[in-house]
This record gives structure tokens, sequence and C-alpha cells, in this order.
């Protein structure tokens, strides 16, 4: 009969037992009513409020739940900041995966589905700088990080194991739960379950984030960049100050 039974019902059942406690207790410390007992048969849907508490009170991937993920328990305070896959080429070599805008927007809904991955373009790059290591390119979107970082420009990223060996003013590919940012890190004082990511255009302004809500932390090292002869911003602005004092110049001419 169980084989019966979708796979978060039974998977819930197994936690609870694992917890040693009975359909009352359990219903009791979730907060969902008198017992689990409907929830086990399959009579009613796991809501999102249990699989919540199922995750505060004892760290439960949702994703593992619902038989999307084979990680149990995960770490909601943060910190583990890892890869959720890696690329490999056909000699079982690391591979720098591509994920362009377009890709970006899907990536932390499939962060972890292997299948995803395949359909992203890989190479290898044949210097030392990229051994013993595991990277992966990001296009850029967005003006946020003008000058150093134009749009549509590529950054490739050197995987980040967990938060605490990120170091400040130093730039991060952050993946969070919904979007994927590129931003220079920085701790916040006092706080160790927060990070800030900032902006190298002061348009924009700093943004803090909860260090449980990243996925996936790429330290940017380098980075692709097309149209080197065409003028960037500095320049621009060098052009656009001296037209300023040619046409003053000219003003000058004529009222004299």
């Amino acid at each position: 009969m169980d084989t019966k039974l979708s796979i978060e019902a039974r998977r819930f059942k197994k936690v609870r037992e694992e917890q040693q406690h009975t359909q009352q207790s359990f219903a009791e410390i979730l907060g969902i009513g008198a017992t689990t007992a409907d929830i086990e048969r399959g009579k009613t849907k796991l809501s999102g409020k249990v699989v919540m508490e199922l995750l505060r009170q004892f760290s439960i991937n949702p994703l593992w739940l619902f038989g999307e993920s084979y990680t149990k328990v995960v770490n909601i305070n943060g910190g583990d900041v890892s890869p959720k896959v890696i690329t490999l080429d056909v000699n079982q070599n690391d591979t720098i995966a591509l994920v362009n805008q377009k890709a970006a927007a899907g990536y932390p809904h499939n962060i972890q589905d292997v299948d995803w991955y395949e359909t992203l373009p890989a190479f290898n790059i044949p210097l030392p700088q990229y051994r013993n290591a595991t990277y992966r390119g990001f296009q850029v979107e967005g003006d946020s990080m003008l000058p150093n970082i134009r749009p549509n420009e590529w950054v490739l990223g050197k995987a980040v194991p967990n938060v605490t060996e990120a170091s400040d003013s130093k730039i991060y590919i952050v993946v969070l739960n919904d979007s994927v940012l590129v931003k220079k890190l920085q701790k916040v004082p006092n706080a160790p379950d927060r990070v800030r990511l900032i902006s190298l255009n002061q348009e924009y302004l700093p943004i803090d984030v909860e260090v449980k809500n990243i996925q996936e932390l790429w330290l940017v090292n380098s980075k692709l960049t097309f149209g080197i002869d065409e003028p960037n911003e500095s320049s621009l602005l060098r052009e656009l100050q001296q037209s300023m004092e040619e046409l003053k110049g000219q003003i000058n001419n004529l009222n004299t």
C-alpha cells in the first residue's frame, strides 16, 4: 500500500519515525492539528507551512522531500555554498560551463538538475590558473558593475565552498534563491548571518542578504570581453569634457 503513496508522504512519515514522534506529537510541534495520519495516508497534501517547519526544525531539504534531490539534510544557517553540480568532459575533467543571461534566469531553480547542465555550453582553458579548481562562467546583465565590468561581458568565477572563506571587497557571482548577481561582497560587522552586496556603479544602493539564501558563491578572477577598441566610459567622459570646453571657448569668442 505504501508504494502507492506519493514520495513526499512516505518521506514525511520517515522523518517522523526517525525523530521518534507519534503522529499526535509530530502534528503538535508542526502546528498542523491533532494528528499527521491524513498526510501519511496521502489524504492531505503537504502544505508550505509543513515544509517550512520541517526545514526550520529538522533541516529537511524540501527538494529531497519531493524526490528532487539526494541530499536529505541541509544547513539552514547557510554557509555551504559549494557547487551543486560539477560539469565534466568525456575524460572526466572539470569543464567551465557557460551560463548566459537567459539561462541565468533559470539557474537558481535548476541548480541541482544534472540534465539541465548538459544543455549549457562548456569548455576548458589549458592554463595553470584554471587547474585544481572548479570554475563557471556567467554573462553579466545590466550596468551595476560599471566601469570594471560592462553589460554582456562574461565573468569566470572560482567555486567557493563556504561563505566563511569569502574575502571582503572582492567581486563574486552570488547565486540566490531567485537570481544570479555579480557584486562586490562585504561582511556585515556583528552580523555573521548576513552579507552586503555592493555595486561598483554608485547609482545602485548596496543590498543585504541572509547567508542562508545564498546557494552558490563564485569568486570572480577573470572576464571575457569583446569590442576592446570601443571607447570606454572614461574616454567618453574626457571627450565630452573636451567638447564642453570647446563650446565655452566659442561662446566667449562671441561675447568679445
